[in-house]
């Protein structure tokens, strides 16, 4: 065993020596890849980690302490009746304005505290595949028929991807099955209401301070106001937060008004001295974020309170690093994509582009694959798709991307097989592709 544990060190010296030694730091696509690979992880940090996964974590923290095991249980567990749990899960992203990163912290959640494995499935999938804004934006964008295309693929998807993986997983869901027959549930400590009442004011923080920016040129309409306004609504909708903490919580009101005071200090101080518009905002969220952190973990009234912030904690442990890996990795591979800018990785943009012209098997089930490795951010899928079909990507292809990209990507994949195992993972993975490459080929047979 010793000698086993040697032997991998050496490889990997070995590995690592290799590479260094012939690295091709004269190739200019080498190059290219690794600029790429910096800018994929310096932009993914300013617009996703605070504005998206922190929050995302606290949600998930509810989820794990606040919400009893058997209210999870008899909604999606493995008893709950299925028209229930799969329809409830397959709308989720409606309210979830969520990327394939994003709802990883959730849905470890639900599956730690005993949702069944096809539910689970159907909403670790619906999540970031049916995002009401992205279909407003896919709609309004690529046209009406690809925006329907998309809601009618994401639902049908999450439904059937969870009944097949509870059907190939049938003997594992059989166990769970009667493991959660014997658990008595034990009382809500405080009404259901209350609890979601603080779970949905933290799901709209997150959906209006990551509220995307409207098409080009649109300077009107809803959509316009309340981008233009979101950080006021954020705003707002944290002090119902700070309502939240006082009258469910019952932390002490006193605690609360400090963090209050600290974060419109901050909000003060950042529109002071940060010239960014873009990152301006992030000090408060910080601010906020670590005030919320300190007053629940030295609360002395509940002792859930502290428990939510050090589940936080876990699931940021278990999942950032895992994701860094993933962005790393998918930058270097296939580039950097955002804000109207593409940086080419170590595999060519052009490539791509030729790849899934047409509406053939191959090109469907290629655009799939690039889906499923490739990272999109919520909404960045849309303004990506619109630069590759006016490049030559065939309609087919384009909805199988659509279907099979926000909902999975390298990043979370990592963390996936870290919550199911490697297995169900790839399962997942596969029946993702062979759905969205099918899905291609009918839409494109049609359009």
């Amino acid at each position: 065993m010793e000698l086993r544990k040697e032997i991998k060190i050496l490889l990997w010296i070995i590995v690592v020596f290799v590479f260094a030694f012939f690295m091709p730091i004269e190739s200019a696509r080498f190059n290219t890849a690794v600029t790429a690979t910096f800018d994929l992880v310096k932009w993914y940090a300013r617009e996703h980690v605070i504005l998206c996964l922190l929050p995302a974590f606290f949600i998930a923290g509810v989820i794990s302490v606040f919400v009893s095991q058997g209210s999870v249980i008899k909604y999606f567990g493995a008893n709950a009746k299925k028209w229930l749990a799969y329809s409830v899960a397959a709308v989720s992203g409606t309210i979830l304005a969520v990327c394939s990163c994003t709802i990883l912290p959730l849905f470890s959640s639900i599956h730690k505290r005993g949702a069944g494995l096809g539910p689970a499935i159907a909403f670790l999938y619906s999540g970031p595949a049916i995002n009401i804004l992205a279909i407003i934006l896919t709609a309004r964008i690529l046209g009406f028929e690809m925006g329907v295309a998309r809601v009618i693929g994401a639902v049908s998807f999450s439904i059937i991807i969870g009944l097949m993986m509870s059907l190939i997983y049938r003997k594992e869901e059989k166990v769970r099955r009667e493991e959660q027959m014997q658990i008595i549930p034990v009382p809500e400590k405080r009404p259901m209401w209350q609890t979601m009442t603080h779970f949905f004011i933290l799901v709209l923080i997150l959906v209006f301070a990551n509220w995307g920016r409207p098409a080009a040129g649109d300077t009107s309409g809803t959509w316009y106001y309340i981008f233009t306004y979101k950080w006021y609504i954020t705003g707002f909708l944290s002090l119902v937060l700070a309502w939240s903490l006082i009258k469910i919580l019952k932390i002490k009101w006193q605690w609360v008004l400090a963090a209050v005071v600290a974060t419109g200090v901050s909000v003060l101080l950042a529109n002071s001295f940060i010239d960014s518009a873009k990152l301006r905002p992030l000090v408060p969220v910080v601010v906020g974020i670590a005030a919320l952190s300190v007053i629940t973990l030295f609360d002395r009234q509940d002792v859930e309170n502290r428990e939510w912030t050090l589940s936080t904690w876990g699931f940021a442990k278990q999942i950032i690093p895992l994701l860094g890996i993933g962005i790393v990795i998918a930058g270097f591979l296939l580039g950097s994509t955002h804000d109207g800018q593409s940086i080419a990785g170590v595999i060519p943009n052009e490539w791509i582009s030729k790849l899934v012209g047409g509406n053939s098997v191959f090109s469907n089930f290629f655009a799939s694959i690039v889906g499923v490795f490739m990272y999109f951010a919520t909404l960045t899928e849309v303004p990506i798709l619109q630069g590759l079909m006016a490049s030559g990507m065939g309609k087919g292809p384009a909805l199988a991307l659509l279907l099979a990209g926000p909902s999975l990507s390298l990043p979370s994949m990592l963390v996936i097989k870290d919550i199911i195992g490697f297995r169900k993972t790839a399962v997942y993975a596969v029946l993702v592709v062979l759905m969205a490459t099918i899905s291609g080929l009918i839409y494109g047979a049609i359009f």
